[in-house]
């Protein structure tokens, strides 16, 4: 229970069920409110969401109990984003969150109080194949709400025993649920961007962290041509245009002061030298990618097999064929180009609404 609407209605739904329901939920910041020495104003799981778990287990009338993962949360994810971006890759904290801290954690917490399964808030389905006897991940059925692309992770051991009871639902359907039992939340807003970060500065928290990220390093153009120089590659990610720290325009090599001049975007980043490469948005489209990590939660394809892929959580499914490698690896082989395909994201693969499985992509 993190203390907004989904995860309120899914309690509240399987009580009304007549489950036997424990509201839990996860401290993962200092309990002072304090995050490294500064205020903690993260997208949820803070003190005020904590509360409101309280109150909304009070008027449904289960009991709840607050988990400090403090340790965990700092190790699993927060540990996570900093090397990622000071690797030069772009983390995506809330699949780690899910699949390494949630899940895996909680799972292991429901046994010790005898509890069958574990229930979030998140927008997707869990349905136990019969003919496999695999349990398969899908789509929630609402699109502007759906989750299932950040719980690709989510193995068959942790999705044997997850439930998402809002995840046949639409967003106002919930909303209007928890109007109708009067819970103190049915009207609070959906938490927004990367729950630890203060004020969203992305830049200044992996600063914080790993004060070594801070190296200078240079600007430069697909021929090697530098353009300026930046602070730190973790200031930067795959397909960004603005706050390169240039004029934001620039012409071709060699052109003359009165040729045309294009938009710059961010190509790819080289932790190994310290550039961050740049170029039109031309030069982000890619036709194929490489993953690692890969999570099967269908049967692995033994060979090519047709999907939609999913290489961001707001970017629209496109055609492909995926090509499954030793050491759980994939290789992507989209039908048209994709923009900004972004190391440290994952690439989902589906089948119709079914959660094929996924990866990191590299």
């Amino acid at each position: 229970m993190s203390g907004g609407v989904d995860s309120s209605v899914a309690a509240a739904l399987l009580a009304d069920e007549g489950h036997d329901v424990i509201g839990l939920s996860m401290q993962l910041y200092d309990a002072s409110g304090q995050r490294d020495g500064l205020p903690a104003f993260g997208g949820c799981c803070t003190l005020d969401d904590l509360h409101d778990a309280r109150r909304v287990a009070a008027a449904i009338n289960i009991p709840h109990y607050i988990l400090n993962f403090e340790r965990q949360f700092n190790e699993q994810v927060v540990s996570n984003f900093v090397s990622e971006y000071t690797a030069g890759r772009t983390p995506l904290p809330c699949a780690h969150c899910n699949s390494d801290l949630k899940f895996a954690t909680l799972v292991e917490r429901a046994r010790g109080f005898g509890a069958d399964a574990v229930a979030t808030g998140h927008y997707a389905r869990v349905e136990h194949d019969a003919t496999s006897n695999r349990y398969l991940l899908k789509r929630g059925i609402d699109p502007a709400k759906d989750q299932s692309y950040f719980l690709f992770s989510l193995t068959q051991e942790q999705l044997a025993h997850a439930r998402f009871p809002v995840g046949d639902r639409p967003k106002d359907a919930v909303r209007e649920y928890a109007r109708r039992l009067a819970l103190p939340v049915a009207d609070k807003p959906d938490s927004q961007e990367i729950c630890f970060i203060p004020d969203d500065d992305y830049a200044a928290f992996v600063t914080r962290h790993a004060p070594e990220a801070e190296r200078r390093g240079s600007i430069v153009d697909e021929s090697g041509r530098v353009l300026g120089r930046h602070a730190g590659i973790h200031q930067f990610t795959v397909g960004q245009r603005k706050g390169l720290g240039l004029s934001g325009l620039a012409g071709p090599a060699g052109s003359s002061a009165g040729a045309p001049r294009a938009p710059l975007y961010v190509l790819s980043l080289r932790p190994a030298d310290r550039a961050v490469v740049v170029g039109p948005k031309s030069a982000l489209e890619r036709t194929t990618l490489a993953a690692s990590g890969v999570n099967w939660i269908a049967a692995e394809p033994q060979a090519p097999q047709r999907i939609t892929a999913q290489i961001r959580h707001r970017h629209p499914a496109a055609a492909a064929t995926v090509r499954a490698m030793a050491g759980r690896r994939a290789e992507v082989v989209f039908d048209a180009p994709q923009n900004a395909v972004t190391p440290g994201q994952a690439v989902v693969f589906y089948e119709g609404d079914v959660v094929i499985g996924g990866g990191w992509i590299d």
